[in-house]
């Protein structure tokens, strides 16, 4: 018997022509009928909607779970308030991300705590909360249209301001609203119990969001610059290696890794995330040697096509960091591919 879960709505997204593939455990949609590059491209102009139902929830409820999570976590709640959500790491103990997760703060004393697909179970080991996966679907809507044409449906999700956190009462069940997101734009993310998510997909598609696969929604956070964790963030690799120090809440007394974290902002690291770009419509690969006069320097992390600058792109690890503009060399399977280093994210989001 397998062990890979299923969407809730799997069948109605086999039902619209997904292709499904699996992913962090979960047999996910890859793409739809028009592929990949088409739903990339409509989540730039206009609107999609991509199923994340295999991203986690734990639901933490009960006073004291405010310093809980100031005590696990990295980021400080005290920057945000109820009805908002933040970013932030779990972190082990030598300053590794376990996860980096967003943490919705629902209510005084509720939090919705959302990992990654396969590291739910982590979260659940260290926080005192339920996993409520298996109950809800979350739909991400995404694009400069995503409002517009959500409005259609319910003004009040619409007008959920970015990370912003909001409950409505929707067709007699409740629905959490995040102004969240994973590709680079505005949008939303809706978490709607599984009976009423059909409806609310079909209600979507028929007010003009398309939807969208997993390979599109990975081409759109590389464009934007975003890491994906098991790829520019894992147990190895910590937050100022991955530059993002603004996750670290360095006036909170303690979090899991602090120590660790403090002694490598102390030394500096030794390596640093790195966005390289390449001329030509190569794509750059996951895996490909990082190549500084002649000597290897680090891997690519990611890679890919860019559907909107129309060249390869990519991120990886660099021993020491490199400037922009410096020329380095991507070796993918014996070629070699020139790059230059250019500052992420490769496409801004417009205001």
């Amino acid at each position: 018997m397998s062990d890979v879960l299923r969407p809730y709505l799997y069948d109605l997204h086999v039902a619209h022509g997904a292709k499904i593939v699996p992913f962090g455990g979960w047999d996910m949609p890859l793409q739809y009928a028009h592929g990949t590059v088409a739903e990339h491209l409509a989540t730039r102009q206009d609107a999609t909607v991509f199923d994340v139902s295999h991203l986690g929830t734990v639901r933490c409820d009960g006073e004291g779970l405010f310093d809980q999570l100031q005590r696990t976590l990295t980021n400080d709640l005290r920057r945000i308030g109820p009805g908002q959500a933040q970013y932030t790491h779990l972190l082990n103990d030598r300053g590794g991300v376990v996860d980096d997760i967003i943490v919705w703060w629902v209510g005084e004393h509720q939090f919705d705590v959302m990992p990654n697909a396969s590291n739910t179970s982590g979260v659940t080991a260290v926080l005192p909360g339920v996993d409520v996966t298996s109950t809800r679907c979350v739909l991400a809507v995404q694009g400069p249209r995503a409002r517009e044409r959500v409005a259609a449906i319910d003004e009040r999700f619409a007008a959920v301001p970015r990370f912003a956190v909001q409950r409505f009462d929707f067709d007699g069940v409740e629905v959490r609203v995040a102004g969240t997101g994973y590709t680079g734009e505005d949008g939303i993310e809706i978490a709607i119990p599984n009976e009423a998510a059909g409806d609310l997909f079909e209600r979507l598609v028929a007010a003009g969001v398309q939807p969208a696969g997993l390979g599109a929604r990975d081409t759109l956070r590389l464009e934007a610059g975003l890491p994906l964790h098991g790829h520019e963030l894992g147990p190895d690799i910590t937050p100022l290696e991955a530059r993002l120090g603004w996750v670290i809440g360095w006036e909170k007394e303690t979090f899991v890794g602090r120590e660790a974290l403090e002694a490598q902002r102390s030394r500096g690291p030794e390596r640093l995330l790195t966005a390289l770009a390449t001329s030509t419509r190569q794509p750059l690969r996951e895996g490909a040697d990082i190549v500084r006069h002649g000597a290897v320097v680090g891997k690519l992390t990611s890679g890919n096509f860019s559907p909107i600058l129309e060249h390869g792109i990519g991120l990886g690890f660099v021993a020491g960091g490199a400037e922009v503009g410096e020329p380095l060399t991507v070796s993918m399977r014996g070629r070699e591919v020139a790059a230059s280093v250019v500052k992420s994210p490769f496409v801004r989001k417009a205001k």
